[in-house]
């Protein structure tokens, strides 16, 4: 009996690679093609939640990602035009015995690099990096990919695709038709520093909690990486700039205007940064994540805000409940996919719902943020984790 093509991942980020271990986790193998020569430390800081964690636990990552990661000890939410504190929410080991996995904050570069060395580690992955696509053809019976690899080409025959190329994903365009993001209005900006720098800055808990500031057109949040030893920063601001690059150097002078109205403590915080990056937030909202034995997972299917907190842990939900649906042998891979994407597509979308309208609650002035600041303290830490539970608590069926 002939053995299965191995199912071809297009992309070696957070999602590819999670795919790619959940598949061999079920005994397929597959095939990773990622146009970068080297997977950099792309990004900043990434919340994971317990729904996250306990998929990569399971992947038998805890071992390599715990060292790095902070359980912060609470979630401190605070009104910036009054500059006081909203609500204190409770995490750390709370956490992990209410959900039976961790709240962990981590540097994107220490996850995906506790990915790749799981995937190097497994015979089952084959990994190309500096991967120039030239053609991806869907057939009956699977399908097929060109490609060089170097000074190498490849002609690849997979049993399925999986698109995990991002937000700007050329999967969803070329192959299921889809349409390129949708710039938000908003703009991202991410420092990284050492937690030894920020002694100075008179915010209570810095350095051991996760800070959310609520404020006027724009939001701030604040949270330790990398085993307590940096501090990652991220300001999200009303904007209309757009660019389709991760990676783009930022004038500090535009984020000073930004927060000129804010305390002094958080424009202390914001001049530490030797350097700022920035990125556009986008978002997809794409009617057919499916087409015949194509699929598209994370970013490339439902890129989301980030206000909150779910989008690398979609991806990695994506990733572990599409390998399940992959393991089956009582349907095809055509019928496989869709029932992946009817399952996944409900809560996804409710999840990136959320995400809106917290863009829109974090940025509110005036009377309606004070309406926002006194529903929250009316609300008090308890019942506000509480709805946290519809994302937090969730598990892989079956």
């Amino acid at each position: 009996m002939a053995e299965t093509p191995p199912v071809v991942i297009v992309g070696a980020g957070i999602a590819g690679l999670t795919a790619a271990l959940a598949l061999a986790r079920g005994g397929r193998r597959s095939v990773v093609l990622e146009r970068a020569d080297h997977l950099s430390e792309v990004g900043a800081g990434i919340q994971l939640s317990p729904n996250a964690t306990r998929i990569l636990i399971d992947l038998g990552l805890r071992p390599a990602l715990e060292p790095l990661a902070v359980a912060p000890r609470e979630l401190v939410i605070r009104d910036a035009a009054a500059d006081r504190i909203l609500a204190e929410l409770p995490l750390g080991q709370g956490i992990e015995t209410a959900y039976g996995a961790p709240y962990w904050v981590v540097h994107r570069g220490d996850l995906q690099g506790a990915l790749l060395d799981a995937v190097r580690r497994d015979g089952r992955i084959d990994l190309a990096l500096g991967c120039c696509i030239e053609g991806m053809v869907p057939t009956d019976d699977g399908v097929t990919v060109d490609a060089w690899i170097g000074s190498q080409r490849r002609h690849i025959v997979g049993d399925a695709l999986i698109g995990a190329d991002g937000v700007w994903s050329q999967t969803r365009v070329k192959l299921l038709g889809g349409k390129p993001a949708r710039y938000s209005g908003r703009t991202a900006w991410r420092a990284t520093i050492p937690a030894a720098q920020a002694g100075s800055v008179a915010i209570d808990r810095l350095t051991s909690t996760t800070g959310l500031w609520l404020g006027p057109s724009a939001h701030l949040v604040h949270y330790p990486v990398r085993a307590g030893r940096d501090l990652n920063i991220i300001a999200a601001v009303d904007d209309d700039w757009i660019d389709q690059r991760w990676d783009v150097l930022g004038d500090p002078a535009d984020l000073v205007r930004a927060f000129t109205a804010w305390p002094a403590a958080v424009r202390d915080l914001l001049a530490l940064p030797q350097a700022w990056r920035k990125w556009a937030l986008c978002a997809v909202s794409e009617p057919r994540w499916t087409k015949g034995r194509v699929a598209l997972i994370g970013d490339a299917a439902h890129a989301m805000l980030p206000f909150v907190a779910q989008g690398g842990a979609m991806a990695i939900e994506d990733a572990a409940v599409l390998a399940t649906a992959l393991a089956r042998t009582d349907r095809s891979v055509e019928q496989r996919l869709k029932g992946w994407e009817a399952e996944r597509r409900p809560r996804a979308m409710r999840v990136a719902s959320s995400a809106r309208d917290n863009a829109s609650t974090y940025h509110l002035s005036g009377l309606p943020a004070k309406a926002r600041n006194l529903v929250m303290q009316m609300l008090g830490p308890d019942r506000l984790l509480k709805r946290m539970d519809w994302i937090w608590g969730w598990k892989q069926a079956g």
